[in-house]
């Protein structure tokens, strides 16, 4: 049994954020400098513990070894999708109902299959600014390794569809897949050309702007959300500027703790809480699974900063080398309090 007792000593070499305890304060001061802790990271609702991701959090709170403390209090009050820990058992009951969510490939899904709905409509400042999008591949090549796309759907952040077709690729197609794609040779005989689909969802993304104008906040290019974005551009054959992407695959807080992604099937099961990709898929599916965790991810509260990230001009001398004798006389909170994120949060979007 471990009988230490912290002392002001070893609070004193203790991140304020993760908790970890160092021997001297200079190592804590290099910690702070390589770690990015912030307001942004996922923290437990208990003990408040910063962790790097959401998994990260849920294995704090019931992995394998869990925080006891933690757990035990978890058990009784805590939802088991978004990790919040809520007043009363009661509370935590009706929270999780609203919290879990139900599938929409039934009815919804099943209208996209109607063949082409184009929506998609350049209008300034009207129309939908955030937009999910997910593709279907069939494959091409000698063995038919070769991703290509052939159905493309995309959505508003109502789930509305705003534009679906299926998708005549470049190259010939040699194998349907069509046990998860439930493609057939037969839809595609008035599917969109390639280039037409491409012209159609860049015009609609740019929404007006020329691309190489594009920034990351202001203007009217529109938000696109999805996962695994880069596969799906790349297919479409479409460029579209970083700032205005977000991909769920690639979102440090949705990732695993060994930084590599997770996959869409999982994150929908573990934080939305229903079942996607199961047989045929639908791509709408894939959307509207993108774009809610996307808006889960968007909602959360957190403490607001003028200047929220460690890039900006504002913070790149927060943790300077010149500072070190400033920076070990700070209390770990004090550094915390300095310290920003090295990841956009999702939050911080309009």
């Amino acid at each position: 049994m471990d009988c230490r007792i912290e002392t002001a000593e070893t609070r004193r070499n203790k991140c304020a954020a993760c908790y970890r305890q160092f021997n001297k304060v200079e190592h804590l001061v290099d910690h702070m400098k390589i770690s990015y802790h912030s307001v942004h990271e996922p923290t437990c609702g208990i003990c408040r513990k910063h962790c790097r991701s959401f998994e990260s959090l849920r294995e704090h709170l019931i992995g394998p070894l869990p925080k006891p403390e933690c757990k035990e209090i978890f058990a009784n009050r805590g939802c088991k999708f978004c990790l919040k820990v809520l007043d009363s058992p009661n509370s935590r009951r009706v929270h999780q109902q609203k919290c879990q969510l139900s599938g929409l490939s039934g009815i919804c899904g099943r209208f996209s299959n109607l063949g082409i709905r184009d929506n998609l409509t350049i209008g300034g400042g009207r129309g939908p600014q955030v937009v999910a999008l997910a593709c279907k591949m069939v494959g091409g090549g000698s063995d038919g390794s070769l991703d290509l796309c052939a159905r493309v759907c995309l959505i508003d952040e109502h789930e509305n569809i705003i534009f679906h077709s299926y998708v005549i690729p470049p190259i010939p197609i040699t194998n349907y897949r069509y046990e998860t794609t439930g493609i057939r040779h037969e839809y595609l005989r008035d599917a969109m050309p390639l280039k037409l689909v491409q012209r159609k969802i860049q015009d609609f993304l740019c929404n007006g702007e020329p691309i190489w104008t594009i920034r990351s906040k202001g203007g009217k290019a529109r938000i696109l959300v999805g996962h695994g974005l880069d596969h799906d551009l790349a297919s479409l054959q479409i460029e579209y500027p970083t700032p205005k992407i977000r991909d769920t695959a690639k979102y440090p807080p949705l990732m695993k703790t060994s930084k590599l992604s997770n996959s869409l099937k999982y994150l929908t099961q573990a934080y939305l809480g229903y079942d996607i990709q199961t047989g045929i898929q639908d791509p709408y599916d894939d959307c509207v699974a993108a774009m809610r965790l996307y808006m889960r991810m968007r909602t959360q509260i957190h403490k607001t900063e003028d200047y929220p990230l460690a890039s900006d001009s504002q913070n790149r001398n927060n943790f300077a080398s010149w500072r070190q004798s400033e920076l070990e006389r700070m209390s770990p909170e004090q550094m915390l309090e300095i310290s920003r994120s090295d990841y956009y949060c999702w939050c911080l979007d309009p």
